[in-house]
């Protein structure tokens, strides 16, 4: 069975405070240990929207992509040190196959969901921008309550968003540095 993946837009009232959010988000879903498995983060991106009203996206790599192809070159080392005979042409398909496979497999944020969510922002704000698929959930709530921040889109339904919502917006020992959140 498998599980649709969720998209979500969360924004702040400065340009610096999602690319904040972001390092704990990442570390739920690629960070090491138990927490890092603690969310399927499929793509995760921020924009910035600047006084002028222009924007700049920051789309961070999916380090699965990278370790599909170390894999690889792993693999092909270890044919050159046990002499498998390969000529250069199959080596180049070997390698060329597993990024092909890892990039075609990665889903992203659509462009379309994008913009969306970016008609919504005001210069001088932020957004975070998330896909995620299946997680643990109480440790993704623990991990993210007080941060702060406005659920500007999702693609989840409403009870699950107001729980994010509300769980961003609770106070915490840790301050939201500046950001204020609308419920």
């Amino acid at each position: 069975m498998t599980t649709a993946a969720r998209l979500w837009a969360i924004g702040y009232d400065n340009m610096e405070r999602a690319d904040q959010v972001l390092d704990v988000i990442t570390g739920l879903g690629w960070g090491p240990g138990i927490a890092g498995s603690s969310l399927a983060l499929l793509d995760i991106a921020v924009v910035v929207r600047h006084p002028d009203g222009s924007f700049a996206i920051d789309r961070k790599p999916f380090p699965g992509f990278a370790n599909i192809l170390a894999c690889a070159g792993a693999g092909f080392l270890a044919g050159l040190v046990l002499a498998a005979p390969l000529t250069g042409a199959t080596i180049g398909a070997l390698l060329g196959s597993a990024g092909s496979a890892a990039a075609a497999t990665h889903p992203v944020i659509s462009e379309d969901f994008i913009r969306d969510a970016e008609a919504l922002m005001k210069p001088g704000t932020s957004a975070l921008f998330i896909l995620d698929n299946v997680g643990d959930m109480e440790v993704i709530l623990h991990a993210i309550h007080g941060l702060g921040g406005t659920v500007l889109k999702t693609s989840v339904d409403l009870e699950r968003a107001k729980l994010i919502q509300s769980t961003l917006a609770a106070s915490a020992d840790r301050n939201d540095q500046g950001c204020t959140s609308t419920g």
